[in-house]
């Protein structure tokens, strides 16, 4: 390749990065994951389109499961161990069991609708059998849910892409004429146990060498952050374990250890999982035949169509009622189960292995994805609120320059205040935040100001906390414990734990303290907690009575 034609790839491959990149926006307003946009990009310039050939299917699984590994380990860095350690439990058992539920149905379906045989039904099933943690992160952490429910899914999607990759090349390879279920199993447990064991040493011995390194430049630090995770990958590739489930092991440990330029690692990461998944749906874009896909439309509805009404409830009715997840939760965990890079590119193993029927797994798979994120993405925010699951006061990180914070030692947290919380009607100085925390900025109605202590929350206001790291961890709990019973919290036993206990308490109709709408009922949601049904009128009352008088409202 020429200078001259190196140039043009270069630029049109810019020109492709772009775009995408700027579809971000349109996505994120539209409640969608940003697969549907990438995949699109593929598809107008491949061989229908601007007529880019591209059929390399092995590449595509081999390019394919390296960026996998790239969006887990972000996953891992930015998911707090605090989080999820309450929900490992039962997010392990959906990413084991349920999807082996999941296959289960979904394979008896396809084989009893549509008449396809054994194999190829459980090819097809066990490559939608996982969550997609690009779909499952892009969409649900701009959901203010409880820190339960979204920390389970999240954790789900971490943990169940490894199970079906591993069940997919078992099913492709020529151990499925020969191997015996209890093979299979401890094949499949083989992997999952030294895959968790080499994230955890690579990750531990990452942190010693990074804690103890004085690297020239602070830009080595998130680069030899992500090295690590993916020398995990590949790690435990050579000794036949699981390289996507070493990756996230490995990202989870590093990103709750204190390391130096953590933001920047952080910021990092993210980068680099956006560019990956921009790749990786692409070239899945490009590896596709339009012309075929319309004859996988109605295997796609009716295999989609039994994965979520059928397999998918099922797999959470038996994994999710013995931890005791309420009916609610488990209803959006239901629908929430989002399909995405990770099937399609399992797909790419018995496309690549050269089955008979491997063009019909993908093309079904493909038009599954599409269908169904079309389905339950755009829906997932109206059945959160329908449901009464939303966090009320959920505090999340903001996206911040992150050189003069580690100098400062301090952090910045975003806390948005939606209608039907408690911390609406509560002065800024009756937040009794920690030492070392403040609320620096409100922003509300699209006018930013700098509170006083007299300034009053209102609903749809954006607060601004800066707090110390030491303090970090007490300016959640004081935030959630106000949002859920109110400024006199501590008097009802509300500390703000996460995740707040189960409720079964009645709901009730009192008015807020402050004398704001109703609040919320217990019943309807879980991130209030049990104190919420003793009457908010009689510390509305006790308030009223030692109020200044002088005091106002800031507008």
């Amino acid at each position: 390749m020429s200078a001259a034609e190196l140039n043009v790839v270069l630029a049109g491959a810019m020109i492709v990065l772009l775009a995408a990149t700027a579809a971000v926006r349109l996505s994120a307003r539209a409640g969608l994951p940003t697969l549907l946009v990438y995949l699109a990009i593929g598809l107008v310039i491949g061989e229908a389109g601007l007529g880019l050939e591209f059929e390399d299917a092995q590449l595509t699984q081999n390019l394919g499961l390296i960026a996998l590994a790239v969006i887990l380990a972000e996953g891992g860095l930015t998911t707090r161990w605090s989080v999820i350690r309450p929900v490992v439990g039962v997010s392990a058992l959906l990413a084991t069991l349920g999807v082996g539920i999941s296959v289960a149905v979904t394979a008896f379906v396809a084989h009893a609708a549509l008449n396809f045989d054994w194999r190829t039904s459980i090819l097809l099933a066990a490559a939608v059998g996982s969550t997609d943690a690009a779909a499952v992160f892009s969409v649900l952490r701009r959901l203010p849910l409880a820190g339960r429910l979204g920390a389970t899914l999240e954790a789900e999607s971490g943990f169940n892409d490894p199970p079906v990759v591993i069940l997919v090349t078992l099913v492709v390879s020529d151990a499925w004429t020969q191997a015996n279920p209890v093979t299979a199993l401890g094949q499949v447990g083989y992997q999952l146990a030294v895959g968790v064991l080499v994230g955890l040493v690579v990750g531990r011995v990452a942190q010693w060498v990074l804690s103890r390194s004085a690297l020239p430049a602070a830009g080595l630090y998130p680069i030899a952050t992500l090295a690590m995770a993916l020398f995990a990958y590949a790690g435990a590739g050579m000794i036949n374990a699981s390289g996507l489930l070493a990756a996230y092991v490995t990202g989870l440990w590093l990103g709750n250890a204190p390391l130096p330029h953590r933001r920047a690692t952080l910021g990092f990461a993210e980068g680099t999982a956006w560019l990956a998944q921009i790749g990786l749906f692409v070239l899945l874009g490009l590896l596709v035949s339009p012309g075929r896909l319309a004859a996988a439309l109605v295997p796609a509805l009716v295999v989609g169509g039994a994965l979520l009404l059928l397999a998918r409830p099922l797999t959470v009715l038996v994994c999710a009622t013995g931890f005791r997840v309420p009916w609610r939760e488990q209803v959006f965990m239901s629908w929430a189960g989002l399909r995405g890079a990770v099937p399609i590119v399992v797909a790419t193993i018995p496309l690549s292995a050269g089955l008979p029927a491997a063009s019909t797994v993908f093309d079904v798979v493909f038009v599954l994805v599409v269908v169904f994120t079309l389905i339950q993405g755009p829906t997932l925010p109206f059945l959160a609120r329908r449901l009464g699951i939303a966090a009320a006061g959920q505090a999340l990180d903001l996206t911040v320059e992150s050189a003069p914070l580690e100098e400062a030692g301090a952090e910045l947290l975003q806390v948005g205040v939606p209608e039907g919380s408690r911390l609406v009607g509560v002065y800024v100085d009756e937040l009794r935040l920690p030492a070392g925390a403040a609320v620096s900025l409100v922003v509300r109605t699209g006018r930013a100001f700098v509170p006083t202590g007299h300034t009053v929350v209102r609903a749809g206001d954006q607060l601004l906390v800066v707090t110390t790291e030491s303090a970090r961890r007490q300016t959640e709990r004081r935030l959630r414990a106000v949002a859920r019973a109110g400024r006199l919290a501590r008097w009802f036993g509300e500390h703000g734990d996460d995740p707040p206990p189960a409720v079964t308490s009645a709901p009730t109709s009192a008015a807020d303290p402050a004398g704001n709408s109703p609040a919320t009922s217990a019943a309807d949601s879980p991130a209030i907690s049990a104190a919420d049904s003793r009457p908010p009128s009689t510390s509305g009352r006790l308030v009223r009575r030692i109020r200044p008088r002088t005091r106002t409202d800031i507008s």
